[in-house]
């Protein structure tokens, strides 16, 4: 078994990373297309929504595929998907064709990312201690690198299809050959929900016995015997009624759970979403700086992103994933607040790069957690959990820039600020105190 986890490890941080360097190709190549299609700024934005939007309605069922499949070959599956796509972007001849393939694209990527999580959260729970921000990392910097290497094509004037087909081909190849090394077969560590028990004791034996004609009430038992059957069977009925009750209190309880790790998850995404489209923006229009200097603004929330989950494991080994969330929480509000409440441009820098720090561990704690919370269909809590986090990716920077053109950038980027509160209230209480520690497998 140890040797087929550390397999598996080595496979997921192959799939995190070509998740994460399409992703950055794909990003650095945007403007290309836009430039082929000639649209303008607002037509691609309305555009680009159809991604985010197939990843929150592919959400909605992930967590049957996955109960039916496993989460190996739907992470396969989607790697390749994900893969190949983009082809189809930078061959798109219209609009529509843009915005029906970029919906396909994010319902490839939703499903992958659930499933890939979920295997994730298998792997860690075989190795007894937080690995999960390991595989985020790999995501950060494939996107990181697929970001120069999409800089690159641009710069040697390479069109969007060659170098979706350049990149995305060996990395589908790639995909197909390590899906071997994955854990298959059902995800039988997710507990089926809690059923009700069949009732037991002298009570059900009596009643068992009745109804195959022995020991009948009446039948050389008079008074007392029907006495004793009536006291049986209500003590019976008692059990079974109190054991529906302690069933439903159990799953409303889960529900509950899952709702807030949820809604953390929508205001840790709507936090990246936020800094993805409008940390540049507020550095250029609101302090005045040079375009080139405005770009660095999301860089360095990058970097600090990734550099943060390579720690971010040891962290929640030390501290429990609850207080690491918590102090996330407490890291990114400062930082964007310092971002927003200083005029010099530099600072301002250090304050988004905080931001992207204290967001690194967040996501990943949330959706390990909602791994191991037991419910009737494997990939529940990792699917709306997820669900939830791409709908804060796919409101967020509408929400901003709606509200920005009433009360300015400044104040409109104070949402993330407070919804980063929010996580630093509810981290510890919602995921839960430090896990039982345990020695990993094979070390």
């Amino acid at each position: 078994m140890p040797g087929l986890l550390r397999r598996a490890r080595a496979a997921l941080l192959v799939y995190f990373g070509i998740f994460g360097l399409i992703d950055g190709v794909w990003l650095a190549r945007i403007p290309a297309v836009k430039q082929h299609l000639r649209l303008s700024d607002a037509l691609l934005g309305v555009a680009l929504l159809a991604a985010p939007a197939g990843l929150v309605v592919v959400a909605a069922f992930a967590d049957r595929l996955i109960d039916r499949l496993g989460s190996a070959r739907p992470t396969a599956a989607g790697a390749v998907a994900i893969s190949a796509l983009p082809i189809a972007l930078g061959l798109a001849g219209s609009m529509a064709v843009l915005m029906a393939v970029l919906l396909v694209y994010g319902m490839a990527g939703g499903m992958t990312d659930v499933a890939i999580n979920a295997q994730a959260v298998r792997v860690e729970r075989g190795y007894r201690r937080p690995i999960i921000n390991s595989f985020h990392a790999c995501f950060s910097f494939g996107g990181l690198l697929g970001a120069l290497l999409g800089g690159l094509f641009a710069w040697a004037d390479i069109g969007p299809a060659a170098t979706f087909a350049a990149i995305g081909v060996p990395l589908a190849v790639v995909a197909v050959l390590a899906r071997r090394r994955l854990l298959h077969g059902p995800e039988a560590s997710d507990a089926a929900a809690p059923r009700v028990p069949a009732p037991e004791g002298p009570g059900h034996a009596a009643a068992d016995r009745r109804r195959h004609g022995h020991d009948a009430p009446g039948k050389g038992q008079g008074a007392v015997g029907w006495i004793r059957a009536v006291s049986q069977a209500t003590a019976v009925g008692r059990v079974t009624v109190a054991a529906r009750v302690r069933a439903a209190a159990r799953r409303h309880a889960v529900a509950l759970r899952i709702a807030a790790l949820g809604l953390l998850a929508l205001c840790s995404l709507l936090g990246e979403g936020a800094a993805g489209s409008w940390s540049a923006v507020y550095l250029r229009d609101n302090l005045g700086t040079s375009a080139a200097f405005a770009a660095l603004g999301y860089a360095a929330f990058s970097v600090t992103m990734a550099a943060g989950r390579l720690t971010g494991d040891r962290l929640a080994a030390r501290f429990g994933p609850g207080l690491l969330v918590s102090g996330c929480g407490v890291v990114a509000a400062l930082g964007l607040a310092g971002a927003l409440i200083s005029r010099n441009p530099a600072l301002s820098l250090v304050g988004f790069a905080l931001f992207g720090a204290g967001l690194s561990s967040t996501f990943p704690q949330l959706l390990s957690t909602a791994g191991n919370i037991q419910t009737s269909r494997s990939g529940t809590g990792i699917a709306r959990v997820a669900g939830a986090g791409y709908l804060g990716l796919l409101a967020g920077p509408v929400l901003i820039g709606s509200f920005a053109g009433l009360l300015g950038l400044r104040l409109a980027l104070g949402i993330p600020v407070i919804l980063m509160g929010l996580i630093a209230v509810g981290g510890r209480a919602v995921v839960g105190p430090r896990r039982a520690r345990g020695r990993a497998p094979g070390r």
